[in-house]
């Protein structure tokens, strides 16, 4: 399957930097407030994949391999795509050190070099958010998967939607910036079914914006505000960024 994919698109553009492709993983996960983002990212994927041993499980958009090497660490046999040669070489690296065995691919989402149902789960995170066409990056993992597809996105009633429109003015008068976009439960429901996919469980992870805990720096303030806001309710509703299992229905 060919894809033409427009180099400038910062998607692209951004993660062919090695500065950023070497930093990345310590901005990303840094400090506690990342080590927190970390820990529960690997809980929630563990929880919804549920058991991980001998599974085949594709990860699209591995970046630094965080996930993959988690996976694979579990008893997975892991395939991580990305589109950055430059962080597949960080990838590769942090894998080698922690001694596990992970097959690295150089690959696009919206065109994914793999049979239809090759693998147990599709898990692509940080990704759809980015993609020049989620849609059919959407319609590719759903391709691949025979059985799961796990993804996250940035909520379009979190706070997230006040940044993503901020960074795309930014973008509209030529300044340099990720330009993400943000969506709603409905959209990311009705492309799921047009591939034969519906959700099956959902997890929520901040109500306040991941910058202003990681400006506090403190891990007890986040666990402790997160859970008031969330036995008041305002997780459900205003959780970000969302994390979703989808699985293959059975008519598909």
């Amino acid at each position: 399957m060919t894809h033409q994919r427009d180099e400038s698109h910062y998607s692209y553009a951004v993660y062919a930097d090695p500065a950023m492709a070497r930093t990345f993983e310590d901005k990303r996960f840094g400090g506690p407030i990342g080590d927190l983002v970390a820990s529960t990212q690997a809980r929630v994927l563990a929880d919804m994949i549920g058991r991980i041993q001998d599974r085949s499980i594709i990860d699209v958009g591995t970046g630094a391999g965080r996930a993959a090497i988690v996976l694979a660490h579990g008893g997975a046999r892991v395939t991580a795509v990305d589109a950055s040669a430059q962080m597949l070489e960080v990838a590769r690296s942090r894998a080698a050190q922690d001694g596990v065995g992970i097959d690295f691919r150089l690959g696009d989402v919206h065109a994914l070099e793999f049979e239809d149902r090759a693998f147990d789960v599709a898990v692509c995170l940080r990704v759809l958010m980015h993609a020049p066409d989620w849609p059919k990056a959407m319609a590719e993992l759903c391709r691949v998967a025979d059985r799961l597809v796990i993804f996250d996105y940035p909520s379009a009633t979190s706070t997230a939607a006040l940044q993503s429109l901020t960074r795309r003015a930014i973008q509209a008068l030529g300044g340099r910036t990720e330009a993400y976009r943000v969506f709603t439960d409905g959209a990311i429901r009705r492309e799921l079914a047009r591939s034969g996919f519906s959700v099956r469980s959902v997890h929520r992870q901040f109500v306040l914006p991941i910058q202003f805990h990681k400006l506090i720096g403190s891990r007890r303030f986040t666990v402790a505000t997160e859970t008031l806001m969330e036995r008041a309710g305002l997780l459900r509703h205003f959780g970000s960024p969302v994390t979703v299992c989808a699985e293959r229905c059975a008519s598909s």
